[in-house]
């Protein structure tokens, strides 16, 4: 199938061909008839992708401080290594789709096969979407003005923030596609409606909706029209709906605004306020967020967890059946929106046209009406090229499962440079597997797992999906006859990792490695090997400045990314355990005590680990730090001697003979190594990189850190 796709890097809009997608738990899959392009939003879009990268980090002053301070901790080569890859990370667009139900995943209700949907799926010939940013079409309402429909939300939640009642004078400041629809929605309410605009035939257009209008093209003074319009008692309430980064509508909207009226920002402005306007009227000023309650709530939108209707009675969902049911009734009539309708082939070239010209409102993608191809594997390469090799062969034929952030910009580059036989990339969505394998030379892109798992050419499979899923893919590898390298953390629970050490077990020669990359890093080896002459127990302390992340991002999930500790401060613990060389005997923690709107605790802790050979080591990994100071520390005391690593870039060496100092002239954390050092194992044979025991013995330092904190005063000890 394909999809379009908009590149940060180039700025160049194509259609890209995927696998289709595959319906997960709580998804449609469903096929496209109509999408809308939303004229402003994807704009913007493209705009930011054609321009230099002057434009660019002036459009994202917020991202430019994240560099700074990335490019002071890390260096400056990987900084703009990592901006450039992230640039040259393709976004699908579109929002507002409408098509036909092909699949319905399980958990799903209230839809069937067959059904007529709107949905907030990207443009795409098929697309998978949570049941929750779906919606059915009724019989009266076509596809093409039911794909109107996602965008028109964005317009009824600005109009429910602000709560208009019949007879209320509103302002729709910004009359492109939202701001009409906007227009509509508010007559509807029983509203008297003024538009606002510098496009003369947008304002024609309201008028013929049955708004007034005022044409600042002409000279106009929106304040002056506002007043006039209100009868000089100033407006009931101010929607903007326009997109510019200039401050002036808000500031005209609290002029024009009677004394404690109603501002609500549904588009994009400068946000300069001025005090003197809020502090006369007190008016109230909000921004609205996109559909309605529920929007960027996990929880609600991909697990599907519905708010109750007698609490929350507009929703996301229930916003979208508000607007079909106007369109259903003729009070939301889309029709003199509508620009013009092209095929999904021809969308490059509109895009382009959409750029320079700013007349255009409504653009209705068309798909092609005959049966989707609904193939889940798509071929990069030439099918008559070479056979690759079978699972025994030692040439390692790679499949990968998971194409994130992590996987595009580290992980899959790494394996590229191996020279290993690249042959399938996987997602779920299909879109990144594609992107993936195009850009890197995989002979294959698919949506569904199972075709790597399935392949007998395929003997090697990496793994970095989310963390929930890395111990039951790895046991599933393990069984298909795969050698098998999978992401942090093996597994998220006791359960998962004795599971794991059965399917190992029953597969005694295959190769398995967990993503510690860095003790690969070229600076721990050399640690490593400075230390192997000791004859006394070491003093380890390893700082980490981890920087907070969202209470309610995946990783901070116990389900689904196992927490911080289990996620990702396993790293830590692997590499003291590199270093020390004897096994972990008794782990205790401690995290931060409660306090007031302090959510996590778990990115607030001390972990000791004591070794076999007396050893101390002390993981603190702590969130509440500067993203100025280096992100890790590494600090070994052993007899009088003191050896310091900072950041993977510098090791330091106080009291060392024959050592004193090595800085690499750029950041190293062992990912490329890592990787290198894993296909050459399959290649050639022999140990696992690292043993079994090791990797036990880390993941349970992980389990044991984190139940402790969980008793009474956060501490307590455990022998692992």
């Amino acid at each position: 199938m394909q999809q379009i796709i908009q590149n940060l890097k180039s700025g160049e809009t194509e259609l890209l061909d995927t696998p289709v997608p595959t319906c997960g738990p709580g998804q449609l899959l469903i096929a496209s008839r109509r999408s809308l392009i939303s004229a402003g939003t994807e704009r913007m879009l493209v705009e930011f992708g054609q321009g230099n990268l002057i434009a660019k980090a002036r459009a994202q002053p917020d991202k430019v401080r994240q560099v700074l301070d990335k490019i002071r901790t890390d260096g400056l080569l990987p900084t703009l290594e990592t901006v450039f890859a992230r640039l040259d990370q393709p976004l699908p667009l579109g929002y507002c789709n409408a098509g036909v139900v092909l699949a319905v995943g399980a958990t799903v209700s209230g839809f069937n096969v067959g059904d007529r949907v709107v949905s907030n799926g990207p443009h795409a010939e098929i697309v998978a979407v949570p049941q929750n940013l779906c919606a059915r079409i009724p019989d009266g309402v076509s596809d093409e003005h039911a794909a109107f429909t996602v965008l028109a939300a964005v317009g009824l939640q600005g109009i429910r923030l602000v709560n208009p009642t019949l007879g209320e004078r509103v302002v729709v400041v910004g009359l492109g596609l939202l701001g009409l629809m906007t227009v509509q929605m508010l007559l509807a309410n029983g509203c008297q409606v003024l538009g606002i605009d510098l496009d003369s035939q947008k304002c024609a257009l309201a008028r013929q909706l049955g708004a007034e209008s005022v044409d600042l093209s002409s000279g106009a003074d929106p304040v002056a029209a506002g007043m006039a319009f209100s009868e000089g008692r100033g407006v009931d309430a101010v929607l903007i709906t326009a997109s510019t980064k200039s401050s002036q509508p808000v500031h005209q909207a609290a002029q024009m605004s009677r004394k404690r009226g109603r501002i609500v920002l549904v588009g994009v402005t400068g946000l300069e306020l001025n005090r003197a306007d809020f502090y006369e009227k007190e008016p109230t000023f909000q921004v609205s967020c996109s559909y309605g309650p529920g929007r960027y709530d996990e929880a609600y939108e991909q697990k599907g967890e519905d708010y109750p209707f007698g609490f929350v009675r507009w929703t996301e969902q229930r916003n979208f059946e508000a607007v079909l049911d106007l369109m259903a009734s003729g009070r939301l009539d889309v029709t003199p929106l509508i620009s013009r309708q092209v095929p999904l082939a021809e969308a490059p070239t509109v895009y382009r046209e959409l750029v320079s010209d700013r007349s255009l409102l409504g653009v209705i993608l068309t798909y092609p009406e005959t049966r989707p191809d609904l193939r889940t594997t798509i071929q990069l390469k030439d099918p008559t090229s070479p056979p690759v090799p079978s699972p025994q062969s030692p040439v390692p034929t790679i499949g990968v499962i998971g194409a994130g952030n992590f996987a595009s910009l580290v992980l899959i580059p790494a394996i590229a440079k191996t020279g290993a036989r690249l042959q399938t990339v996987a997602t779920s969505g299909g879109r990144d597997a594609a992107i993936a394998a195009r850009k890197f030379g995989f002979a294959q892109a698919a949506s569904d797992y199972r075709q790597v798992l399935d392949d007998p050419a395929i003997n090697t499979v990496f793994i970095a999906t989310r963390h929930n899923s890395h111990a039951r893919l790895a046991i599933e590898a393990l069984a298909a006859g795969k050698h098998v390298f999978v992401e942090k953390p093996l597994a998220l629970t006791p359960e998962e990792l004795g599971a794991v050490e059965v399917a190992r077990q029953q597969a005694p020669d295959r190769q398995l490695l967990v993503g510690f990359n860095r003790r690969f890093a070229p600076l721990a080896v050399q640690m490593r090997e400075l230390l192997a002459a000791r004859s006394e127990p070491l003093s380890l302390i390893y700082t980490v400045n981890a920087g907070a992340i969202p209470a309610d991002h995946w990783t901070q999930d116990p389900t689904v990314g196992g927490g911080r500790i289990i996620g990702e401060g396993c790293h830590f613990i692997d590499l003291l355990r590199f270093l020390v060389g004897h096994p972990i005997v008794d782990v205790s923690a401690r995290s931060m005590g409660k306090a007031p709107g302090l959510a996590v605790r778990e990115d607030k802790m001390s972990i000791t680990l004591t070794f076999a050979d007396g050893s101390l080591g002390t993981v603190h990994y702590f969130a509440n730090g500067s993203k100025q100071f280096p992100k890790e520390r590494v600090e070994v005391f052993s007899e009088g001697r003191i050896l310091a690593l900072d950041n993977f870039q510098s090791l330091q060496g106080y009291g060392w003979p024959g050592f004193k100092r090595k800085k690499l002239w750029r950041q190293d954390k062992g990912h490329a190594a890592e990787v290198a050092a894993f296909v050459e194992r399959v290649r050639n044979g022999g140990e696992w990189l690292i043993p079994w025991g090791e990797l036990k013995e880390v993941a349970e330092a992980t389990f044991a850190a984190v139940e402790q904190t969980k008793s009474v005063g956060g501490l307590s000890m455990i022998w692992v």
